[in-house]
C-alpha cells in the first residue's frame, strides 16, 4: 500500500490509500467483459475510468456484482462520441448508457464535483476524482478499482470501514437524508445484506428523517421496493423497515399486516424463491414475486357470486390497494392475479410476459401509462373524425363494460 499526495502550497496533503494486486482480493477476471472493454477504450482515448460503487462493494464480500458501474473523468458528450452503443439520459445529473445485448446496460458516470451547494441540489458540476469520491452515499460504496494495473484507490478510510464492519456516511447527515430520502432504505438495505452495524450518528439520523420518505416519488419508490423483493433478504430488510418505522411510509396497508405469521412465512418463501432463481440462473419475474408477497393477504369472501373474471377483477383491486402507493405495470399485476387465483384452485390463465406487456401497450383496452383506456378509445373516435371531437357521443364506461382490469380499476 502506498498514499497518494497533492502538493498545497508549500505542503503535501494525503488524499488516497492505494492497494497493489495483493493486498485487495479482487481480480479482472472477476470484472465484466463489457465493463473491461469500456475502460480500455475510454483508457485508451487519455481518460481516468474506474469501476466503482456496488460492484466493488460485493466484490470485496466475495459475491457476484448484479451491475458494474463505471466512473470516469470523460464528460457525458465525450462518452457519446466514443461508444456507438451510448444514449444520454438524466436531466438533474447527465449520465450516460451503454447497451449490449441481452437487455444489459453499464453505466457510465462523469467525476461530480463536491463543490455544490447539497441544499440546492445542483449536481451538474464535474469534478475530479477525489471530489467524486467524496460524493459517494456511504463508505462501503466509495471505491474505486482500475482493472489495467489491478490497483484499488480508497479515499475515504473505506477498506477500514469494510474490516470494521460498519456503515458510514460521507455526505453530512444534517442534507445526506433530507437530500434523498432513499439513502435511509439503502442503509438499511446495506445494514442487511453485509452485516455491518450503523454508526451511532447514522442511526440517529434513520429515526429522525424517516417522514422524508413521503417526498419520494412513487416510481423511485417502486424500483426501491421491487430491489428489495429481488435481494433475497426481503423478510430481513422489510422488519428492519418495521423496526425504524419506515414500512409505513413505504407500503402503508402491506405495513399493517407485518406482524402477522402468515405474512412473514410467505415473505421466507419469496426470499428462497428469488435465491433458488439466482442459482439456477432463472430471470426473476415481478409477477411471481408480487405473489409471494400477497398471496396470504388476498380473499374473495363472496367468491360464490363472482365468476372468474369478477374474481380477477376483485383480486386485481385488492392488489392495488395493498401496493399503493407504487405504481407496478397493470400487466404484471395482472399476472399477479392469475398466479393467486390458481393457487385458491380456480382455473385462470397466466398470461406469458411478452403478451401481457404487448397486450398493454397496444389493446383499445389496455391503459397506457396514466391515461384510462376510455380516454385513449376517444381520443381515437377524434382522430377518425379529423376534428377535435364535436358531436362525439361519449360512451359511460361502467365496471360491467370496462375492457380491462386497468380500466375497471379506473372506474
Amino acid at each position: 500500500m502506498f498514499t497518494k499526495y497533492i502538493q498545497e502550497g508549500d505542503r503535501q496533503r494525503a488524499v488516497a490509500k492505494i492497494y497493489s494486486q495483493n493486498e485487495h482480493t479482487i481480480k479482472s477476471s472477476q470484472i465484466d467483459r463489457d465493463a473491461l472493454w469500456a475502460i480500455r477504450k475510454l483508457q485508451a482515448e487519455g481518460f481516468e475510468a474506474y469501476i466503482v460503487g456496488g460492484a466493488i462493494r460485493d466484490l470485496l464480500l466475495g459475491r457476484a456484482p448484479k451491475d458494474f458501474d463505471i466512473a470516469t473523468s470523460a464528460s457525458p458528450r465525450q462518452v457519446q462520441k466514443i461508444f456507438w452503443n451510448a444514449r444520454i439520459i438524466g436531466r438533474r445529473f447527465r449520465i450516460v448508457h451503454l447497451y449490449f445485448n441481452h437487455d444489459k446496460i453499464i453505466e457510465v458516470t462523469t467525476f461530480r464535483s463536491d463543490e455544490e451547494n447539497f441544499e440546492e441540489g445542483n449536481n451538474n458540476i464535474y469534478g475530479t476524482i477525489e471530489q467524486d469520491s467524496k460524493r459517494r452515499d456511504f463508505s462501503i460504496n466509495s471505491l474505486y478499482y482500475n482493472p489495467r494495473n489491478y490497483q484499488l484507490v480508497d479515499f475515504n478510510n473505506a477498506l477500514e470501514d469494510f474490516r470494521k464492519k460498519r456503515i458510514r456516511s460521507l455526505i453530512p447527515l444534517s442534507y445526506s437524508f433530507t437530500e434523498d430520502p432513499v439513502r435511509m432504505i439503502r442503509a438499511i438495505k446495506y445494514h442487511v445484506t453485509t452485516g455491518f452495524d450503523y454508526e451511532r450518528d447514522v442511526k440517529k439520523a434513520l429515526k429522525k428523517n424517516r417522514g422524508e420518505l413521503e417526498m419520494v416519488s412513487t416510481s423511485r419508490m417502486t424500483e426501491e421496493v421491487n430491489k428489495i423483493l429481488s435481494s433475497g433478504c426481503a423478510c430481513e430488510i422489510f422488519n428492519e423497515l418495521k423496526k425504524f418505522k419506515m414500512l409505513a411510509y413505504i407500503i402503508p396497508s402491506y405495513s399493517i399486516y407485518i406482524d402477522f405469521p402468515e405474512v412473514e412465512k410467505a415473505l421466507k418463501e419469496l426470499d428462497e424463491y428469488v435465491r433458488s432463481s439466482k442459482k439456477e440462473g432463472l430471470p426473476l419475474e415481478k409477477s411471481q414475486m408480487y405473489f409471494f408477497l400477497f398471496r396470504s393477504l388476498i380473499t374473495l369472501p363472496f367468491a360464490d357470486s363472482l365468476n372468474l373474471d369478477e374474481k380477477k377483477k376483485e383480486v386485481f383491486r385488492q392488489l392495488k390497494i395493498f401496493l399503493s402507493p407504487m405504481t407496478p405495470p397493470n400487466y404484471e399485476l395482472e399476472r399477479t392475479a392469475s398466479l393467486i387465483l390458481q393457487a385458491m384452485g380456480y382455473k385462470a390463465k397466466v398470461q406469458k410476459k411478452a403478451v401481457a406487456a404487448s397486450s398493454a401497450r397496444k389493446k383499445p383496452g389496455a391503459t397506457l401509462g396514466r391515461r384510462s383506456a376510455a380516454a385513449e378509445e376517444l381520443s381515437k373516435s377524434k382522430r377518425k373524425k379529423g376534428g377535435r371531437g364535436r358531436n362525439i357521443v361519449k360512451e359511460e364506461v361502467t365496471i360491467e363494460n370496462a375492457k380491462s382490469l386497468a380500466e375497471s380499476h379506473d372506474v
